[in-house]
């Protein structure tokens, strides 16, 4: 099967779950549960995974699911796979809960531990973000889809931050060179975040504390299509399948390579959990 249509089925899928979040989300009935982490979930969150999960598996059968919403798959019986989707079904599940509109649904396909398409949809907004490796990222609306840049750099411009509206921003201090002038644009789901930065919206997202590659997969895709990446806090690549446990150590999003972040940024010792 050709990425083209790949990406068009993620697209579908994606957009198909959008559709049922949001009868959840209007109409405000639904469930909520805390996770052994201490993240919420709700009965939203497992319809759109139920409709991701049918639609890739009977489009795709023979490319294997991981989804934050379904049991871990051990390392040993996923590290010979070439290619997965992987999947966040409601990123931002906290603002759903408050009414923020800031959530979205992510699909990615990882191909030899690496994102090569990312799908990201908003439903609540209207939006939807992609990208393919190769082809470039783009933003869709209701009425066209076009081509998206991260935002060129002027030097001694401020440093535009994208943060969470409940983030503490002491957190970020401990990552952001003081010498530098920042402006905060606050905005929900980390995704969106991600691709806030991609469309040129912020220069870089600061991410301090626990997410999962599912978080991070479509959204990466999306950025290093528009020129960005993400990295961790020793400036090395985010790593997909490669360990037992799946989650991200803190990482920062970053926009123009033209930007001097090996002065803004303050390295650290990585930490995988």
């Amino acid at each position: 099967m050709s990425q083209e249509n790949l990406l068009n089925i993620a697209l579908q899928s994606a957009k198909k779950a959008g559709v049922e979040v949001m009868k959840y989300y209007r109409q405000g009935n639904y469930t909520q549960e805390t996770k052994a982490d201490e993240s919420p979930v709700t009965s939203a969150d497992i319809a759109a995974n139920d409709i991701l999960m049918d639609q890739l598996k009977t489009l795709t059968p023979d490319i294997p699911i991981i989804s934050e919403e379904v049991g871990a798959v051990q390392l040993s019986d996923r590290k010979d796979w070439s290619r997965y989707w992987l999947l966040d079904p409601i990123d931002g599940t906290g603002e759903f809960i408050i009414g923020s509109g800031d959530f979205a649904v992510n699909v990615a396909l990882v191909e030899n531990g690496w994102p090569t398409i990312g799908v990201i949809h908003a439903p609540d907004h209207g939006l939807t973000y992609y990208g393919q490796k190769d082809l470039g990222a783009f933003k869709e609306n209701f009425e066209a889809s076009y081509a998206i840049k991260v935002a060129q750099y002027e030097e001694k411009r401020r440093i535009k931050v994208a943060i969470s509206r409940r983030q503490h921003l002491a957190l970020m201090g401990q990552y952001l060179n003081d010498d530098f002038d920042y402006e905060h644009v606050a905005l929900g789901s980390c995704s969106l975040k991600n691709c806030l930065i991609a469309e040129g919206g912020a220069d870089c997202y600061v991410r301090v504390g626990v997410t999962g590659e599912w978080d991070t997969g479509a959204s990466q895709c999306i950025l290093e299509q528009a020129g960005g990446n993400i990295i961790d806090s020793e400036f090395n690549p985010l790593s997909y399948n490669k360990r037992e446990s799946l989650l991200n150590p803190d990482f920062l999003s970053l926009g123009s390579q033209d930007i001097p972040w090996q002065k803004i940024i303050k390295p650290h010792r990585k930490i995988y959990e």
